[in-house]
């Protein structure tokens, strides 16, 4: 299938663990109290809760369990990728759908799964399972192919299982390794993380940005979002510091590049994905321990604690 754009993806995160100390301002220890005690819920599959639309949440769930290479949590940063979760985006090469079958490939994928008499790549409910299988199928196709097989399978599913095979792996094809790389960071943040325990608990300065950035969780993404209305990354990162008398650039490159490179991360450090460089990050949330952080991801998204090993995890950076 041809991918009808690239989406940044994730959204609320499951934790039960204490994440910063207990040296706060009255409102921010109520706002860490309430962090440490109630997470948000986890969805079935081992999806974090409302990470995936509800209305699909369901299928994506039993469908992503379909075969060993699979999960629900690739399936879903697989749907999101193809058409941002649009059951009725059309490509400009035709291809159509929440999963965005072409028309020719459709027929010997889909079926009528919700029995209201027609099989259509338009319905959701025909359209996940059909990915599922045909993503199980391709599988099965490059298995004797070297490589991870789950990049197989999703290079297979862009550029087809003759490509791959030709190719000994994922084809040099610009499309499909940006298409294979996108969906394998995607689906990180799909995955409900383990609870896990913190090493260090946050103090002072630090408990404060947390316990600020905490009390955020749940508020959806806003893009130029600064102010409790609304964040993106960056504008989470520096309304939390600002809260505790420290100043940062607005922009997620702007304070990779303002921020001390550090490679012993504590509370309260930035941590930054993407990029080539210092000054080049495309993502910034605030590091709270035990590998966590709390940022606010991508559009359609909220503020949310999720693991910080993302596959373009390019650092951590200190602001003193």
């Amino acid at each position: 299938m041809k991918p009808a754009g690239y989406l940044a993806g994730g959204i609320a995160g499951l934790v039960l663990v204490p994440v910063v100390g207990i040296a706060l301002i009255a409102g921010v220890a109520e706002a860490q109290q309430q962090a440490t005690a109630a997470a948000t819920p986890a969805a079935a599959g081992g999806l974090i809760g409302g990470a995936v639309p509800a209305a699909y949440a369901a299928a994506v769930a039993k469908a992503g369990v379909s075969c060993p290479a699979l999960s629900p949590a690739l399936l879903a940063a697989q749907l999101q990728t193809e058409s941002g979760w649009n059951p009725a985006a059309v490509s400009l090469v035709g291809a159509q759908g929440v999963a965005q079958f072409m028309p020719g490939t459709w027929p010997g994928w889909g079926r009528d799964e919700n029995g209201d008499g027609t099989a259509s790549p338009f319905d959701p409910a025909d359209a996940i399972p059909a990915a599922a299988r045909y993503d199980c199928a391709l599988a099965a196709q490059v298995a004797g192919v070297p490589g991870d097989v789950q990049q197989l399978m999703l290079a297979a599913y862009n550029a087809g299982p003759g490509a791959v095979l030709a190719a000994h792996g994922v084809p040099p094809i610009a499309e499909t390794q940006s298409y294979v790389a996108a969906i394998t960071r995607l689906a990180a943040t799909y995955a409900a993380p383990v609870a896990v325990a913190v090493a260090a608990p946050a103090t002072g300065r630090a408990a404060t940005i947390i316990g600020v950035a905490l009390s955020f969780r749940g508020t959806p993404y806003l893009w130029g979002g600064s102010t409790p209305g609304g964040f993106d990354c960056s504008g989470l990162t520096s309304y939390a510091y600002a809260a505790a008398g420290v100043t940062l650039p607005r922009t997620s490159q702007a304070q990779q590049a303002a921020a001390t490179p550090v490679s012993d991360p504590r509370p309260g450090d930035l941590v930054f994905m993407g990029g080539s460089g210092t000054g080049t990050a495309t993502h910034v949330g605030i590091v709270i321990g035990g590998g966590l952080m709390v940022d606010a991801p991508h559009p359609r998204s909220v503020v949310r604690i999720e693991p910080y090993n993302w596959p373009d995890l390019a650092g951590f950076g200190r602001v003193t």
